[in-house]
C-alpha cells in the first residue's frame, strides 16, 4: 500500500485553529478570597488620596484589578478603555487594525460577562480608539489586561472627592465651588481705562502691555476655541454684537456637546448656552467687541470664537462632563481654522478620554492653553490640575499685582506652570473686569481661568501678527516676551508676558 504523504502546511492550519479556538474560550480566573468584595468608596478614594499626597497625581494605571472594578461598580458600571498597537496608539486615522481590535475585545467582554453586543457597548468613538463598556465582573477586567492592545481601562463614572473634603462626597458637591455664578457688578474705576470708541480696558491688560501692543495687532484672521459652559444667550456683545465697533469681519460660532444627565448612556445634549456663567466670562476676556457699549473690551477683540459648552461647571468630574471635553477637543482638533484652545476647566487626576482628546488636537498643530487650578474646597489640596500638567498643554496661572511676583489667594503654583497673568489688586483685591452673562452689565472674574482665557487672546495676537507662524514659534516668542526669561522659574515659569514684547 502505498503511503501518503500530508503536507506541512495541513498540520500548520490545524494548530492554529486550534489556538484561535483556544483563545476564544473563556479562561477560568481564580480570584483569591480578600479580592473577591468590592472596595467601599472611602478605599478608593484613600489609595487616590495616599498617591496624591506621595507623588501630586493619580493614574488609574497604577490602580489593581479590584480598584479599578470597585470603581467602576460605585460608578454605573461603566469603564473606557483605550486601546490600540502601542500607547499612542490613539488616532483611529492612523490606526488599520482599529477596527478589529475593538472587535476582540468587545468578544472578550461578552464572553466573560455574558451578555450581548447591545448590553455592554456604551459607545465608540470616531476618531480616538476608546470604547465605553458596561462591566460587572472582575473577571472581565483581568481578562481584558492580558491583552497587549489595552492602552489603559479607567472607570468612566466614578466621581471622586478627595477625604479631607467628604462633606462634598456627592455628585453635586463639585458645583458648590464650580466657579458658576450669575452675579453682575459695577466695576470701580480705578479698575479701568476708557478708551475709543467707549470701550472699557481691564486693569490687569496695561500690566501686559496689552494696549500697545493693539498697535500691531488686534486678533485678526486668527479663531480661539475655548472649551468651557457655553455662552450667554443673554449677553449680545458675544452673540449678535459680536461685529461692532472697532470689532469687524468676525465669527463667533456656539455649539454644546454636554449631555445634562446622570446617565452615561444619555446622549440627547442641552444645548450651547451657558447655564453656569463660567464660559461667558473667559469668552468675554479673549475675544470681546471693542465698541461703544461702555463695556469691558477683550484682549483679541479682531479674533474669531469658536465655543464649546462642554460641562455644567469647571469641577470636570462626571462622565457627560468628561465625554463632553473629549469631544469638543477632538472637534477643536478637526476644525482646520482653530488654532488656539482655551481650558479653564480640569481635575484633579488624569482622564485617558480627555488626554487622548488633546493629543489628538496637539498632532494637528494646536497651541492648547489649560489653567493651572484655582482653590476651592474640591481641589485646594491639589497643585497644578489635569490636564495643564500634560506636555501638550501650556499651563498658565494667576498673580497678584505688584513688583514682586505672588499667587493670587487661591491659584496653583508648581514646576508646570509656563506663564502667569496678573489678575488680582494688590489693595483691592479686585479681579479683572469682563462683560457679565446679562446684557449691559459687567462682572468681575478671577483665578487662573481668567488668566489662561487671557493668555490665549495675547497668543492670538502673536499670531496674527505673523500668520505663517507655527504653534512652536509663537510659544517660543510668548516665552521670550517673559519676564523670567531665558530662566523658567519653579513655581511661575516664564511670569508675566509683555504682549507689546511678543508682537514685536
Amino acid at each position: 500500500m502505498r503511503n501518503k504523504l500530508i503536507p506541512f502546511s495541513f498540520f500548520l492550519f490545524v494548530f492554529l485553529i486550534s489556538c484561535n479556538q483556544e483563545d476564544s474560550e473563556k479562561t477560568p480566573i481564580v480570584i483569591d478570597a480578600a479580592q473577591r468584595e468590592p472596595m467601599s468608596i472611602l478605599q478608593v478614594n484613600t489609595v487616590i488620596d495616599d498617591a496624591i499626597t506621595s507623588k501630586g497625581n493619580f493614574n488609574w494605571k497604577e490602580a489593581s484589578t479590584q480598584m479599578l472594578w470597585s470603581a467602576a461598580f460605585h460608578g454605573n458600571n461603566v469603564i473606557t478603555i483605550g486601546f490600540g498597537n502601542s500607547k499612542s496608539d490613539f488616532d483611529r486615522s492612523k490606526s488599520s487594525n482599529n477596527q478589529q481590535i475593538q472587535e476582540d475585545l468587545l468578544n472578550i467582554i461578552m464572553n466573560y460577562e455574558n451578555q450581548t453586543l447591545s448590553k455592554i457597548l456604551v459607545s465608540a468613538d470616531v476618531d480616538l480608539n476608546i470604547i465605553n463598556v458596561i462591566i460587572t465582573k472582575q473577571e472581565t477586567i483581568i481578562a481584558l489586561k492580558r491583552s497587549n492592545y489595552i492602552r489603559y481601562i479607567e472607570p468612566a463614572d466614578y466621581q471622586y472627592v478627595s477625604k479631607k473634603n467628604a462633606q462634598f462626597r456627592s455628585a453635586a458637591s463639585s458645583s458648590s465651588s464650580s466657579g458658576c455664578g450669575f452675579e453682575s457688578e459695577v466695576l470701580s474705576t480705578a479698575d479701568y481705562t476708557t478708551v475709543s470708541p467707549n470701550a472699557q480696558v481691564p486693569w490687569t491688560f496695561y500690566q501686559h502691555n496689552i494696549p500697545n501692543a493693539w498697535a500691531f495687532s488686534t486678533g485678526r484672521g486668527i479663531t480661539i476655541g475655548i472649551v468651557d459652559t457655553g455662552l450667554s444667550p443673554n449677553q449680545t456683545l458675544l452673540n449678535t454684537s459680536f461685529n461692532t465697533g472697532d470689532s469687524s469681519g468676525r465669527t463667533v460660532q456656539k455649539f454644546g456637546v454636554y449631555v445634562d444627565s446622570i446617565w452615561p448612556w444619555s446622549t440627547t445634549v442641552d444645548g450651547p448656552n451657558d447655564q453656569c456663567g463660567h464660559g461667558t466670562s473667559m469668552a468675554s476676556v479673549a475675544t470681546a467687541p471693542r465698541n461703544n457699549n461702555g463695556l469691558p473690551v477683550g484682549v483679541a477683540y479682531n479674533a474669531n470664537l469658536v465655543m464649546y459648552r462642554a460641562a455644567s461647571n469647571v469641577v470636570v468630574d462626571s462622565y457627560q462632563e468628561q465625554e463632553g471635553v473629549k469631544k469638543a477637543f477632538t472637534a477643536l482638533a478637526n476644525n482646520a481654522n482653530v488654532k488656539i484652545i482655551s481650558m479653564s476647566m480640569g481635575y484633579v487626576f488624569s482622564v485617558g478620554k480627555i488626554e487622548d482628546a488633546i493629543r489628538l488636537a496637539y498632532s494637528k498643530g494646536k497651541l492648547i492653553f489649560c489653567a493651572a487650578g484655582t482653590s476651592t474646597s474640591f481641589t485646594t489640596f491639589v497643585g497644578v490640575i489635569f490636564p495643564a500638567w500634560m506636555p501638550e498643554t501650556v499651563a498658565v496661572t494667576g498673580v497678584k499685582e505688584g513688583s514682586i511676583v505672588t499667587a493670587c489667594d487661591d491659584c496653583h503654583t508648581g514646576s508646570k506652570v509656563d506663564f502667569t497673568i496678573v489678575m488680582q489688586r494688590a489693595v483691592s483685591g479686585n479681579n479683572v473686569p469682563v462683560d457679565s452673562y446679562y446684557n449691559g452689565q459687567s462682572d468681575y472674574i478671577g483665578g487662573s481661568s481668567v488668566a489662561t482665557a487671557t493668555t490665549a487672546g495675547i497668543a492670538a495676537l502673536v499670531w496674527a501678527k505673523n500668520p505663517t507662524w507655527t504653534r512652536d514659534q509663537v510659544l517660543t516668542k510668548m516665552k521670550q516676551s517673559g519676564n523670567f526669561y531665558p530662566n523658567k522659574s519653579t513655581v511661575f515659569g516664564y511670569g508675566n508676558i509683555n504682549a507689546f514684547l511678543a508682537v514685536q
